[in-house]
């Protein structure tokens, strides 16, 4: 009986090619799957060219809202955004992966599991650091990496491979952006945006959004509710997580929202630049962040920022399956139980306009905010405050006189 394969399964050219090589090479049976992270139709007549291809069996894992509950969220609580902009969409996606691809494994009885990632990308990182996690017995083969005896090197040798292995697919010759797609977002790399001296020919490229020029001319409200730092309600709807994704991406798509053209670095040392659409992720992440301003007391905003952005480092290096990363998530998880609440929001041309925000929660006290003297607050109150809050400076600068009296007295 032979060994088995689980091969991380697309259904592009990569992955396709794949196929007969590993059965060639390793003599393995290869075991298909395909995880589904909301990319829809891309799904599409899959289980026929797997099979057509020479594979032993296809998965088609559904794995969205386990992807929305248990990645996404976490990433939205703890505002985990990578260098100011990119909103992790891949990067949260892979260790789902990862783990569903090992289970499979366990499954099946695999001795290995083969992704197609580059040797120059940071998803090869995600993927191998997933595996190693969860089945460090697991042997991992990334063929762009075995240049031994991977010799395919362009489109048109994979597609010269798979003809003489009897595999006639239809493949697109035409050179395209290299996208990639899930709940989430779609990415998009090469063509034009790989001299960053260039504009993003938006009018081929985007997918989910229009750019904000074409987006309508009036202003859409939308209404979205929060328990504990969970999306619950869109617009007087209760919905999944992922639905509300869902339709956050159609309403965002539609106003120009979320379109980001980012040079960014990654983990293995090189720059890249890609632009990213990710309409319902932006308007989220806005939404959230708008009812954290109400809710949380400043000393937890501050620290909260901070490992927000250590956090968005953690996932996007793929250490998703650390102790790190569950101590951010428990610390920003701890932060979220008073966040709760309405958020109103207006989209107009790419601009997300802040329209009202209540919580039973609400730190905000009108008495004190307000330019009237309230019964909480007393003007002269501020006297000692100042005093004390400004005597280092004061001290410095009595220091700098005394100094300067001396040089000159001297």
């Amino acid at each position: 009986m032979k060994e088995k394969v689980v091969l991380a399964y697309s259904g592009g050219l990569d992955t396709t090619a794949i196929i007969p090589w590993l059965k060639e090479t390793f003599n393995y049976d290869v075991i298909c799957c395909c995880i589904d992270c909301g990319q829809g139709e891309e799904l599409d007549g899959l289980e026929e060219r797997a099979k057509l291809s020479g594979a032993a069996k296809l998965y088609i894992e559904d794995i969205v809202d386990d992807f929305a509950d248990n990645y996404i969220v976490p990433c939205v609580q703890a505002h985990a955004v990578y260098e100011d902009e990119y909103l992790l969409g891949t990067s949260m996606a892979r260790p789902a992966i990862a783990k569903r691809l090992v289970e499979i494994a366990r499954k099946e009885n695999a001795v290995a599991i083969c992704h197609g990632a580059t040797g120059k990308g940071n998803d090869q990182i995600r993927f191998e650091l997933g595996i190693k996690a969860l089945a460090p017995d697991l042997k991992i083969i990334a063929p762009w990496r075995m240049t031994d005896i991977w010799k395919m090197e362009s489109r048109d040798d994979e597609i010269a491979y798979c003809k003489a292995h009897g595999i006639h697919l239809p493949f697109d010759d035409s050179h395209s952006y290299s996208r990639d797609r899930n709940l989430w977002h779609i990415s998009h790399e090469g063509l034009e945006l790989e001299n960053p001296s260039q504009a993003p020919n938006y009018d081929d490229m985007l997918v989910l959004s229009v750019t904000p020029e074409k987006a309508p001319d009036k202003e859409t409200e939308i209404t979205m509710t929060f328990e504990h730092g969970i999306p619950k309600t869109l617009n007087g709807k209760a919905m999944k997580v992922s639905e509300i994704i869902t339709e956050l991406n159609r309403i965002g798509g539609e106003n120009g929202i979320g379109i980001v053209d980012i040079v960014e670095n990654r983990v293995v040392g090189m720059k890249s630049r890609g632009v990213y659409e990710t309409p319902g992720g932006t308007i989220l992440m806005a939404a959230h962040e708008q009812l954290e301003e109400l809710t949380l007391d400043r000393d937890t905003m501050e620290t909260k920022k901070k490992l927000g952005s250590q956090f968005a480092q953690v996932v996007y290096e793929g250490k998703w399956f650390t102790p790190l990363r569950e101590a951010l998530q428990a610390f920003v998880e701890s932060t979220q139980n008073y966040v709760t609440g309405e958020v109103k929001m207006k989209l107009y041309k790419g601009n997300i306009i802040k329209a009202g925000t209540t919580s039973p929660y609400s730190l905000y006290n009108e008495s004190l905010a307000s330019f009237t003297t309230g019964d909480l607050y007393d003007h002269h109150d501020a006297d000692g405050f100042i005093t004390l809050f400004g005597l280092p400076l004061k001290v410095r600068a009595m220091m700098l006189q005394e100094v300067e009296k001396n040089q000159k007295n001297s």
